[in-house]
């Protein structure tokens, strides 16, 4: 399984909304210039994520978009099953050799375990092993 463009920046669009919870609405259009993507294509998957209750949109001239829930309670997987599908690195059937089906069944339930217990407050606050807002250091 392959994670398109509509999960990374849908992903992207949920985490801005985290880092904000409680400040008021986002505008699309400040994630999208912040992470250099289309403010269009933004709108196309904010759609799909309002409809399945996990964005609220505000109206007017400081309008934008909030988390209809905190941040703690909407995870990544959340977000992948709405804007992906199914979490499922392959197509298989019920006539197909138990041995590989039972791995691929061990691999989506592996991928949704982490997906499923990663939330957007989780992804928000993530450090990584070099302390907070760690970045990339280069010399020349």
């Amino acid at each position: 399984m392959k994670i398109s463009t509509k999960g990374r920046y849908g992903l992207t669009i949920m985490m801005e909304l985290a880092a904000n919870y409680g400040e008021g609405p986002t505008s699309l259009k400040s994630i999208a210039e912040k992470h250099q993507l289309s403010e269009h294509y933004l709108e196309q998957l904010v759609a799909p994520l309002r409809n399945a209750g996990y964005v609220k949109s505000i109206r007017g001239a400081y309008g934008g978009y909030i988390l209809s829930k905190p941040p703690e309670s909407i995870t990544a997987g959340d977000v992948i099953r709405v804007l992906e599908g199914p979490i499922s690195p392959v197509d298989f059937t019920e006539e197909e050799d138990p041995a590989k089906r039972d791995l691929w069944m061990r691999i989506r339930d592996s991928i949704a375990f982490v997906l499923d217990s990663t939330t957007l407050k989780n992804l928000i606050e993530y450090e990584g092993d070099g302390g907070p807002n760690e970045g990339y250091m280069f010399y020349i």
